[in-house]
């Protein structure tokens, strides 16, 4: 009934908007593409497209076989290329996903020493999901996962790798620097800079200010942790990020850490790898050198 090269054709006329187009990429002719679509959609006893204009739209079943596509496709690709790489004695390429942006710095150490044990394994990282990061491990579009949220599910295994504890950082002339620690209320009155990421998933929303029922004067993100810091540096704003991270850059920018509270926000990164990936060899190690780099 339904086989892979009809997900593999759904899935590029998806992509690219025309069956000519869709005969192309996979190296069909168009004839043998409309005639393996119409046989399939007899065999379904259904329509697949309806057209608008020049473009082909899916049906209510159609979308049905392109969320099929998009789970199975990428799976029996990463099988096929583990396949290959065994038969060849190689190891292919890792592929990380980022939950957490100030990691990156934190990363770079991980990766140096893990690509000098594993000459022939390629890195890869990547930070924007289809179906978001635990989607996109359970999907194998990634293979491991770097998070300080983990979502715990069946079929997945959390590795906490090191402890940071997330501060407030702020110009080292801040009227804030003169107190020991901060507490919500003192931030009602300030811009906070945060990452692009939803504020329920920010530790500075959902672990200090809301639970006080308080929120900044102002709410801005930007996507780099550089200009974050060159931003608060500048005195125009302050944000929450890790304190290892902050004393790095305290060195050569007029910043200060201060603690969120009189006990601290107290966090670990995870690194979520596929239970059934857990003993294949250059993923543990990985896991391994990242629980080394503190």
């Amino acid at each position: 009934m339904i086989e892979r090269t009809h997900l593999a054709i759904v899935l590029q006329v998806e992509r690219l908007g025309t069956l000519t187009k869709a005969a192309d990429y996979l190296c069909l002719t168009q004839s043998a593409l409309s005639h393996a679509m119409k046989k399939l959609e007899n065999q379904l006893g259904i329509k697949i497209w309806q057209k608008q204009g020049r473009r082909l739209q899916l049906t209510q079943a159609g979308t049905s076989i392109l969320s099929l596509a998009n789970r199975v496709l990428p799976q029996l690709e990463h099988t096929e290329q583990l396949m290959r790489q065994y038969a060849q004695g190689q190891r292919g390429t890792l592929n990380i996903g980022m939950e957490c942006h100030p990691c990156y710095q934190w990363l770079l150490q991980v990766v140096s020493p893990y690509l000098a044990q594993w000459p022939n394994v390629d890195v890869d990282v990547k930070q924007k999901f289809q179906f978001g990061g635990l989607g996109a491990l359970f999907s194998h579009d990634i293979d491991a996962l770097v998070t300080p949220d983990p979502l715990f599910k069946k079929g997945l295994v959390y590795t906490p790798v090191f402890d940071y504890e997330l501060v407030l950082v702020v110009n080292e002339t801040h009227h804030l620097t003169q107190h020991a620690f901060v507490t919500p209320q003192m931030l009602s009155e300030e811009i906070l800079i945060t990452y692009p990421v939803e504020a329920e998933r920010l530790d500075i929303f959902s672990k200090f200010m809301q639970p006080a029922q308080c929120s900044p004067r102002q709410h801005k993100t930007i996507e780099t942790t550089d200009i974050i810091l060159q931003m608060v540096a500048s005195n125009r704003g302050i944000s929450a990020l890790p304190a290892w991270l902050v004393q790095q850059y305290s060195a050569r920018l007029p910043i200060k850490a201060l603690r969120l509270g009189q006990k601290g926000i107290n966090k670990q990164i995870f690194v979520g790898v596929r239970e059934s990936d857990i003993d294949i060899e250059y993923i543990s190690s990985f896991l391994k050198i990242a629980k080394s780099v503190n």
